[in-house]
């Protein structure tokens, strides 16, 4: 296993370069924009745009590293990466942001899809589930690292800014050194949203509430903890805990739902992340004001809240032969990009009219609605038959993967192998 890692170590080290850039931008673009007196709808839309040119980047990704190759799609997408990073703090405007966050979304999503396919190309069907659950810990603990960038300078100024630019531009390095070859273009699965909705409505009900409450959370959620009067290192300390809650729960909730009827655990999670944001809505307006019991059930709400992703994809693969799991995840993640992009909206209208506090009580209803629709599903339609269902598999935290991740979990189909793919 150590040298299938150190294989790969060189787009690891990007991996990480890459994350903590996003760590420490996602947050720090609320909270500057608060600071810069922007609406509540403005940073709601900002978000918006950051998951519409997310989209296209998945659509246009492929195309280009057909075109120009795996290290000239990655350099050239880091390098406008930090390039519209370096333009926020020099042009505080709503409009010029709204521009530079969908241009980094598209950035963003070509990096992800050169970073999953090169990782893809290393993998063989013995390895690709070590490969994949060793990215999502380097995606996880990048992405909380970045968070305790935010003190390194005061949010104010644009120190920052050049900060995050600077981390995007050593994720060009390892790429840029390595010896690894170019992987082979692989084909785009053919979508089919309709017939995927029939098969496993649990399963895309699950992931557009998670692109729903989820996006609204990672665009939002910092203005909510600033309305409370926490400085910098309490807004990175409020994410952390719900990034940390959700990645120690993930793993050994997935494994008990392989027990199971898998909406159950579905269902209890969706309610669980309804009632810690219910609690966390009245925490915001003083109703409840204890310090010691904010953090825990901030955890709490990341422990509900981040597994229903991985847990809708597990459900929806129990349904599907093996040799559709590529095209259906990939369906799936649509659905939640598209989602993402109406959540910040919502949400943001929402609490334009009644407080940052209502940013949860928004996610809630998404929550209760979803652990209503898949107990009712379990009234109605029986669970699937053991011989189609696969073990849980982790996936990384939307939005932080893309098409190209799917092809590395090992419950989808058998792969043609490449001669020395496995190391380098």
């Amino acid at each position: 296993m150590a040298s299938q890692i150190l294989a790969i170590g060189a787009i690891l080290l990007s991996t990480i370069f890459l994350l903590m850039g996003n760590g420490l931008l996602g947050t720090l673009t609320p909270i500057r924009a608060h600071l810069e007196n922007f609406s509540d709808i403005e940073i709601g839309v900002m978000g918006s745009f950051y998951f519409a040119g997310f989209v296209l980047g998945c659509a246009a990704g492929p195309r280009l590293l057909a075109r120009i190759g795996h290290i000239r799609t990655f350099a050239v997408a880091a390098a406008l990466t930090a390039a519209v990073v370096l333009v926020q703090p020099i042009y505080p405007d709503p409009v010029v942001w709204y521009v530079v966050r969908a241009g980094f979304g598209f950035c963003a999503a070509i990096l992800f899809m050169t970073i999953e396919s090169w990782l893809n190309d290393r993998a063989t069907n013995e390895t690709r589930g070590r490969i994949l659950s060793t990215y999502v810990v380097v995606n996880l603990t990048a992405l909380t690292a970045g968070q305790w960038l935010l003190l390194a300078a005061p949010p104010e100024g644009y120190e920052l800014f050049s900060l995050a630019a600077i981390v995007y531009a050593c994720c060009l390095v390892p790429v840029g050194v390595t010896r690894l070859p170019a992987p082979e273009p692989v084909p785009a699965p053919t979508l089919r949203l309709r017939r995927l909705a029939a098969i496993s409505p649990v399963g895309v009900a699950g992931v557009a509430t998670v692109g729903l409450a989820n996006g609204a959370f990672w665009t939002l959620s910092p203005v909510y903890a600033q309305s409370l009067g926490f400085d910098t290192g309490g807004v990175a300390l409020f994410m952390t805990v719900v990034i940390l809650g959700g990645a120690f729960v993930q793993f050994p909730l997935g494994r008990f739902s392989d027990r199971m009827d898998r909406r159950w655990v579905i269902a209890a999670v969706s309610a669980v992340a309804c009632a810690a944001g219910i609690l966390l809505a009245l925490a915001g307006i003083g109703v409840s004001a204890l310090p010691w019991l904010f953090y825990p059930l901030v955890g709490l709400f990341g422990a509900a809240m981040l597994p229903l992703y991985s847990l809708s994809i597990a459900h929806a693969n129990d349904r599907l032969p093996r040799e559709e799991f590529v095209e259906a995840s990939a369906g799936l993640l649509l659905i939640n990009a598209l989602a993402s992009i109406a959540g910040p909206v919502i949400a943001a209208v929402v609490i334009s009219f009644a407080g940052n506090s209502a940013l949860f009580a928004y996610t809630a209803i998404f929550h209760a609605a979803m652990a209503a629709f898949a107990i009712l599903r379990i009234r109605v339609h029986q669970r699937p038959s053991e011989d189609t269902r696969e073990p849980f598999e982790l996936l990384p935290a939307q939005p932080q993967s893309s098409p190209g991740v799917l092809p590395l979990d090992p419950r989808g189909p058998e792969q043609d192998e490449r001669p020395g793919e496995a190391v380098a």
